[in-house]
């Protein structure tokens, strides 16, 4: 099927979606004027209820989509006088594209190159046209690669393209914001089930594009540039992810954020220290993994069809950065990072700075959860290095490796505590004055002594764990001025800070009272039911949406896996655990058969996440309750 016969099948698909609706209303409304003409009584009414109920669910939908405001352009706007040459680079590919220019080149924060237009009426009119280019990309791509990226950006928009295409892509967007304003009714099912058909239709429409949009990247940039571009991004997309998590996100659960300056000068930074690892990543091969739902084809698929689509010949190739197309660089990124991060009331710092404050608070926060449960083992209410080296030096380290990693095998039990012991002698370093932490480019941020000297605390851990040799340990310890006494416990219960959402269970009973489930790979966070419980998965979403895992766990009841003595689990699908709990109390979580999910395995998360803690032998380690 040729993709106009695809676009076309899909708009009469969304010209269905909406007949069904009104389909739906009239035909509830004549079984409800039927109903009351022949049999006046109380079915007749619930009916006639029901049909009010979803008109006007129907009605209220449609005029949200309709009344929905659009979000602002987002970005930096870039005038052509400040950026010359990336604007006729632009004009030149729109014309070959056979296709009008953006209005406007807009820098985003993203790993995008993306085109977007202000229309009307389902995209069938065109408006205001704009460009936008993500400032990781720019640092990442060479100027012939970009080229590439904008030649395919642009070929979207090409008249040789069926003008049906953006009117399908509209469609989409249109019904699946109408679905999401139906919930809870037999017809807002019954839309569902048929949106997901014109996603299908509507997917299969612009995988094609994108393969015809690729055809005119092969011709303005070369297969071989094309080619490159193309398996280049997912690589740019990683490195940026990885970035973000391990530098940006380093201090900003704590209310720590790198200088707007630093953001995207650190991701150059990134890229020059971390090359060895991104050659890695360009050597495997490419993503070949593809699903009817998807709206492209696989990166493999799209680098194998360009090697049968004709090429431009010789095409003389730009080698420079991307950013030299954008003069004055490093002010535009440290613009965009100042319009597009969420920097908050965080303290914004330079990279040393914001390493040295921000890894002294990630060591203490595992610290303290060794410390937890050194006090367990010694039956103190708290725990401390001190303490810890005393249990180490009688050979407790298994005692202690069981109550923090169950159900591990022995060596990666001890590994996993000879870490958690290394992370306690870096907090009690640096409590001390006598290490300071450094970013490093090129790996993991170092631990170094006031002379500059990199200090490896992994051997003193390992020392320490040894009964033979912790007496040695200790006195490494204090050679190196690292005081043992004043290293404490500085919480007495663990946060979700570095947690992640593994899944989600709606209308789950905790101990007889409904309750929303998230399930972390750190605890679970229990959030009271609203009286009208429909609506699970929506409620779990927006509940993620509201604020971080972190935030949400201090708001709510928050149970870390570590407060975990015992468990029982009584069944899987539908979940239902009990916990024995470290402070002597009992949890009871059963899933409810009318509960809706996060992801459809989310019962199976919760499960695998308290398993460990069921003791050998003893399935049912808790009382019923």
């Amino acid at each position: 099927m040729t993709t106009t016969l695809r676009a076309a099948l899909s708009v009469l698909l969304l010209v269905g979606f909406y007949v069904l609706a009104l389909g739906a209303v009239v035909g509830l409304g004549a079984a409800t004027v039927w109903a009351f003409s022949e049999h006046a009584s109380g079915g007749a009414a619930k009916l006639g209820f029901f049909t009010i109920v979803v008109a006007a669910g129907l009605v209220v939908a449609l005029v949200r989509v309709a009344r929905a405001e659009k979000q602002g352009p987002g970005g930096v706007p870039l005038a052509e006088r400040d950026a010359p040459e990336l604007w006729a680079a632009v004009r030149e590919l729109a014309q070959v594209a056979d296709t009008r220019t953006p209005d406007e080149i807009r820098l985003v924060a993203d790993v995008n190159a993306a085109v977007s237009e202000d229309t009307r009426l389902l995209g069938l009119v065109g408006g205001t046209r704009r460009l936008y280019l993500g400032v990781p990309l720019l640092q990442g791509l060479t100027a012939a690669q970009l080229r590439s990226v904008l030649a395919h950006e642009l070929g979207h928009y090409s008249r040789s393209h069926t003008r049906l295409g953006p009117l399908a892509y509209r469609g989409r967007e249109a019904i699946m914001a109408t679905v999401g304003q139906l919930q809870g009714n037999v017809v807002g099912w019954l839309l569902k089930q048929y949106a997901k058909l014109y996603v299908l239709v509507s997917a299969a429409v612009s995988r094609r594009q994108e393969l015809e949009a690729d055809e005119l990247s092969v011709r303005v940039a070369g297969r071989a540039t094309a080619q490159a571009a193309l398996r280049e991004v997912p690589v740019i997309d990683a490195a940026w992810g990885f970035y973000t998590s391990q530098y940006v996100g380093l201090g900003w659960e704590h209310g720590l954020a790198p200088t707007p300056a630093g953001v995207f000068g650190g991701f150059d930074e990134l890229l020059r220290g971390r090359a060895g690892d991104l050659a890695e990543l360009r050597s495997d091969d490419a993503p070949a993994e593809q699903s009817a739902w998807d709206t492209h084809p696989s990166i493999a698929r799209r680098v194998a069809a360009m090697d049968t689509m004709p090429d431009g010949g010789t095409v003389a190739t730009d080698e420079r950065r991307a950013t030299a197309l954008v003069p004055g660089f490093p002010t535009w990124a440290e613009r965009v990072a100042v319009e597009e991060v969420a920097f908050g009331t965080r303290a914004q710092l330079p990279w040393d700075a914001l390493v040295a404050a921000a890894m002294p608070i990630h060591d203490q926060r595992t610290a303290d959860t060794l410390y937890r449960a050194v006090g367990r083992a010694a039956g103190r209410p708290q725990g401390d290095l001190a303490t810890l080296l005393d249990l180490l030096g009688t050979g407790r380290l298994d005692a202690i490796a069981r109550d923090l990693v169950p159900g591990a095998p022995a060596e990666e039990a001890r590994d996993a505590i000879t870490g958690a012991i290394s992370s306690a002698l870096a907090a009690a370093a640096v409590r001390s004055g006598a290490a300071r932490w450094r970013a490093s480019w090129t790996g993991p941020a170092t631990l170094e002594t006031p002379d500059g000297t990199v200090l490896d605390l992994a051997e003193v851990a390992r020392l320490a764990a040894d009964p033979a040799t912790t007496a040695e340990a200790r006195a490494r310890l204090d050679a190196l001025g690292i005081d043992v006494a004043g290293a404490v416990q500085q919480t007495a219960q663990a946060t979700a800070h570095g947690g992640d959402v593994v899944g989600g269970l709606a209308n789950v009973k905790v101990d007889g009272t409904y309750h929303d489930v998230l399930v972390l790979d750190v605890g679970l966070i229990l959030a009271p039911c609203p009286k009208k419980t429909e609506g699970g998965k929506a409620r779990l979403v927006e509940l993620l949406r509201s604020a971080p895992v972190a935030d949400l766990a201090a708001r709510y009841r928050y149970v870390p896996y570590e407060q975990i003595a015992a468990a029982a689990i009584r069944k899987v699908t539908p979940a239902r655990v009990d916990l024995a709990l470290h402070d002597g109390t009992t949890l009871t979580l059963h899933e409810t058969w009318s509960g809706e999910r996060l992801t459809k395995d989310s019962d199976e998360a919760l499960v695998a996440h308290v398993a460990p803690y069921v003791r050998e032998g003893e399935p049912n380690t808790v009382p019923a309750g």
